[in-house]
């Protein structure tokens, strides 16, 4: 264990955003005598743990993490009849999207070009264009931390609701996401459901029809990684839709803002509150800003921190607050 360890990893390089400083330990891990391993180490050596998969969806402090950094490769897919699937965490999600999609698996089409490891999607339920992954997912192989044994999460178990689950709540910090089972429908009809999905595609179109929309509207909004293009150097939706009781919606003072039923009252877009507490697209604070493509997503311009994310998150959650009475609260985690 002591000769994989590495000092003073920069962690910038394996994040989406390309913020963040070095790591004090560093070490990856390809099965889960290796996570043991690296937990028994941190827990001895009085070291905080942190596990990083994707780095799609962190922001990593300037000082960089006084701990041990756990990076998990665990790969593999194996399927069984009846559409089950499970995909090992650290596999590329956008990956294993398309090949269910290749394979007419219906259940995740809509959740095609999101970045980032299939581990992660279900500790922040993600979801995009009337899809979620909670809708597919049988159950999550974890490690849990303290036991040091590995257990199983059924659905319900995993307690899902809007871009969050038990991993992200009561249990942050507790597991460690080894792997995850699906359940998808062969030869299923793809879900439209989105408006914005409904009017590219019509009804009628098939799984790889839904996915290359999907793609199409994602890469418009700069939400497909591409080296090539600064604007998709984010954590891709920085900040969650919110939602409001139906007592709080009578209060709200724009009622031609767009809003969709919610499980739990009405759902408003985030990036028309943005836009309209006056952040438009392209907007810059330093050596980041609002991407020029998607009011949502925060962008690296080259040389961003840390701090001025935060200043600029900052500076958004209180003009939408003054403005509207509402909170917006991020999607990524704060490290």
């Amino acid at each position: 264990m002591l000769a994989r360890i590495q000092r003073n990893v920069p962690l910038a390089p394996l994040t989406t955003l390309g913020i963040g400083g070095p790591a004090k330990f560093f070490v990856e891990a390809t099965n889960v005598d290796e996570i043991r391993e690296a937990v028994v180490w941190a827990a001895s050596n009085e070291q905080p743990l942190l596990v990083l998969a994707g780095g799609s969806n962190v922001l990593i402090a300037d000082e960089g993490f006084n701990g041990l950094v756990l990076r998990l490769d665990l790969r593999g897919i194996t399927t069984q009849n009846g559409g089950l699937v499970n995909v090992a965490a650290s596999e590329p999600w956008d990956d294993f999207v398309a090949m269910a999609v290749a394979k007419r698996w219906a259940g995740i089409e809509c959740l095609s070009g999101i970045p980032g490891s299939t581990g992660a999607t279900p500790i922040q339920n993600v979801g995009a264009y009337g899809q979620d992954v909670s809708e597919t997912i049988v159950d999550v192989e974890v490690f849990e931390r303290s036991s040091r044994r590995i257990a199983t999460l059924s659905n319900s178990e995993c307690r899902f609701a809007y871009r969050s689950s038990i991993f992200k709540g009561e249990a942050k910090d507790r597991y460690i996401v080894l792997s995850v089972r699906f359940r998808l429908t062969p030869d299923g009809p793809p879900a439209v459901r989105y408006p914005e999905l409904q009017r590219f595609v019509g009804h009628a179109a098939d799984l790889q029809q839904v996915r290359d929309a999907v793609i199409t509207i994602r890469r418009r909004k700069g939400m497909v990684i591409d080296p090539a293009d600064p604007d998709t150097r984010s954590d891709g939706s920085f900040f969650m839709n919110p939602i409001l009781s139906a007592a709080e919606f009578e209060k709200f003072p724009r009622k031609d803002a767009p809003n969709f039923p919610a499980a739990d009252g009405v759902k408003l877009s985030a990036a028309w509150l943005i836009e309209n507490a006056g952040f438009q697209k392209g907007f810059v604070h330093g050596n980041v800003g609002i991407s020029t493509k998607h009011t949502l997503a925060i962008i690296n311009r080259g040389g961003g921190t840390a701090r001025e994310v935060r200043e600029l998150v900052t500076m958004i959650q209180q003009r939408v607050r003054e403005k509207f009475g509402v909170e917006l609260h991020p999607e990524p985690t704060f490290i």
